[in-house]
């Protein structure tokens, strides 16, 4: 495992470069050097406060910033909350990401997300669940080289934690494109992603690789996650 400012890039998609940004007088990030890994999944981890957000709206290109981006690529963003258009139909959520001559691959990958059939519902006809799986799939629909995922399993109870991730891990292994999430749960970082950063205080406090390909094993305890356990309660050493 590797720890502190090591990193665990193998080749880099996109490079940060002495990265900062301060919200008036409060430092939310500062002096972030981060190569992410082309095609892998990048789990970010962190406390209220620690800057997860706040480098994610920048990867986004949502926020203004100090230092260097490199390597900018297309992306899609997928939020905790699933920001459905309340007046559209689920199909309509999902044309309004695609060029009409893109449309024929709605039906699919509704079939793909278990909502085979529910194309004419409304948002406020369907459950929690139901709404993330289409924020899912209007995620992975629209063009991007890039999707960034801010807790988007967060509200979940367990068993449809598991099924959604499982189904990101498989929309994913399709075009293998690179993603970044944000998590303040180790478990999740340990079944779903390639590599774990953890900030603290507005800096990488650790880097470690993730063995294996996701997802793995939902109910099985991995030893990074002891690892993340030190890295977020600052006894990483």
């Amino acid at each position: 495992m590797l720890s502190g400012l090591q990193t665990a890039c193998e080749v880099a998609d996109v490079i940060l470069k002495d990265i900062g940004k301060k919200y008036g007088e409060k430092v939310a990030l500062e002096h972030i050097d981060l190569e992410i890994e082309e095609g892998k999944i990048t789990a970010v981890l962190g406390e209220s406060g620690a800057g997860k957000t706040t480098l994610l709206h920048i990867l986004a290109g949502l926020l203004p910033h100090e230092g260097e981006i490199q390597g900018r690529r297309p992306t899609s963003y997928l939020f905790q909350d699933a920001k459905l258009l309340p007046h559209l139909t689920v199909e309509g959520n999902l044309k309004f990401v695609l060029a009409q001559s893109e449309w024929e691959r709605i039906g699919p990958v509704l079939e793909r997300v278990g909502l085979g059939g529910r194309q004419n519902s409304l948002p406020k006809t369907l459950s929690g669940g139901e709404k993330q799986r289409v924020a899912i799939a209007r995620a992975f629909l629209y063009p991007h080289e890039a999707l960034l995922m801010d807790e988007p399993f967060s509200s979940l109870d367990l068993a449809l934690k598991r099924t959604l991730m499982e189904l990101v891990a498989e929309l994913w292994r399709e075009k293998r494109q690179t993603v970044v999430f944000v998590t303040h749960d180790v478990h999740e970082a340990a079944v779903l992603a390639h590599r774990a950063l953890v900030l603290r205080a507005g800096r990488i406090a650790a880097d470690l690789p993730v063995e294996g390909e996701p997802p793995r094993d939902f109910f099985v305890t991995s030893s990074v996650e002891a690892a993340l356990v030190r890295a977020l309660t600052g006894f990483s050493q």
